[in-house]
């Protein structure tokens, strides 16, 4: 499908895709032959100071994605270009004051919220991605309970590099359920190459435990944190801990180009194709390692059926690549069954 259309003026209007249609006025897979995929970046509402404020178990009618439905939307282009200002501006105030309020569109950002979108898709998984500070964050804690109740979504582990006993909080992190490690340079305020992250890599590895992170610069971020996520401070990281696997969210954000290089040279390193364009999804699953290329949504930021359109898009004519991207990779690192 090269010669697809990439502009639409909503979601809903993806539904001009032989992939989705429109069903009592929600976007759905249209065919089941179309998944079952594996999201592998996704987070429930995130909460700091307070421990959970958002009802996490709560369905709600309509779940407010940062970016709506309702806005037009280019494939064509890395996600968040979709945004408008008005958007951005809310998202910032939701990821920011309300996450200690537990009030904004946050609350629609739930678990069974995230399901629902997930079945409507042929989602079988979700991996849920939480980011905690050293001090008054508990959210890994809050995703490992959760998980523990359900068979749909497993969590990964997040303990800040500068926490004290890394080690034995990951452990810990890993017993109850974690299948991997979140790190985020840019919200967590840390370089991917400093000493205390490289000693979490170490341990992360030694543990089995996967390490995905938020990979490069996306453009709206503050600048410390654009600084942060540059992909030359991720380099030394691979290098240094080929016992560990890395997941690059993201693959590389603005910086896709290097992050390929990364996944090119080193056989510890995945890429995650959250956000970026149609022609960087191409690019990447002609160009990758095949067996080392996975889809993510970034939910509830986005909507899981752009990137799902993206992937299906590219890997038109390959049933095995699609396969592979939309479930068999993710499946096999992070040990799901089904």
């Amino acid at each position: 499908m090269n010669d697809v259309k990439t502009r639409y003026p909503d979601h809903f209007a993806l539904a001009e895709l032989p992939y989705f249609e429109v069903r009592d006025g929600r976007l759905v897979l249209a065919d089941p032959e179309f998944g079952p995929a594996i999201d592998v970046h996704t987070h429930l509402a995130l909460s700091y100071v307070r421990r959970s404020p958002v009802d996490l178990l709560r369905e709600h009618r309509r779940t407010r994605h940062y970016l709506d439905l309702e806005r037009p939307l280019d494939l064509e282009v890395y996600i968040n270009k979709n945004f408008s200002e008005p958007d951005l501006k809310a998202m910032k105030r939701d990821l920011t004051l309300k996450s200690m309020l537990g009030s904004g569109l946050r609350v629609t950002h739930t678990a069974p919220d995230l399901a629902r979108e997930m079945g409507e898709l042929n989602v079988s998984h979700s991996v849920l991605l939480p980011i905690d500070f050293p001090i008054l964050s508990h959210n890994a804690d809050v995703y490992l309970d959760l998980v523990a109740q359900r068979d749909d979504m497993i969590s990964f582990a997040s303990v800040h590099p500068a926490a004290r006993g890394v080690a034995d909080k990951l452990a810990a992190q890993k017993a109850k359920g974690a299948r991997g490690v979140k790190v985020h340079p840019a919200v967590q305020q840390i370089a991917p190459n400093h000493p205390k992250a490289m000693a979490l890599y170490r341990i992360a590895g030694e543990l089995g435990l996967p390490v995905l992170w938020h990979c490069g610069p996306v453009g709206i971020e503050p600048k410390r944190g654009r600084r942060l996520s540059q992909l030359p401070l991720y380099a030394p990281a691979v290098a240094e801990n080929p016992q560990t696997t890395f997941i690059l969210g993201h693959s590389g954000a603005l910086q896709m180009e290097q992050a390929l290089a990364l996944a090119i040279e080193h056989d510890n390193v995945y890429m995650e194709v959250s956000c970026q364009s149609l022609t960087n999804v191409r690019r990447i699953l002609v160009e990758a390692p095949p067996d080392r290329i996975m889809m993510g949504s970034d939910w509830p930021f986005y909507h899981q059926a752009p990137v799902m359109a993206k992937v299906l898009i590219a890997s038109e004519g390959q049933p095995e690549l699609r396969r592979r991207v939309m479930w068999e990779n993710a499946a096999r690192l992070l040990g799901i069954s089904g």
